[in-house]
């Protein structure tokens, strides 16, 4: 049943930060569309930071640190590559 927790956290977890880069995404981009190479760099140390609150965080909580490190990632990147597809819908219409 930890092993459920633990999916459950990470996915909220990945889920949450993806949210996040989201809303960061879409700020930058509709100030300045030529910045997209920054949001880029930015979402990935978003997402870095993401994983590496989940590591630091492993012996606080009571959770299976690898089940819950792969949900996040998974989550964070397809998150992400749902946001690239929008992102890419977006400009194409533009």
């Amino acid at each position: 049943m930890q092993i459920v927790y633990s999916v459950l956290a990470g996915l909220v977890w990945g889920g949450a930060v993806g949210f996040v880069n989201l809303l960061v995404t879409k700020k930058v981009i509709s100030s300045s569309p030529e910045k997209i190479s920054a949001v880029s760099l930015l979402r990935t140390l978003i997402d870095v930071a993401a994983l590496a609150a989940v590591y630091f965080t492993r012996r606080l909580l009571p959770l299976r640190f690898e089940a819950t490190l792969i949900a996040t990632a998974v989550t964070l990147s397809l998150v992400s590559i749902l946001l690239s597809f929008r992102l890419a819908a977006s400009m194409k219409d533009k």
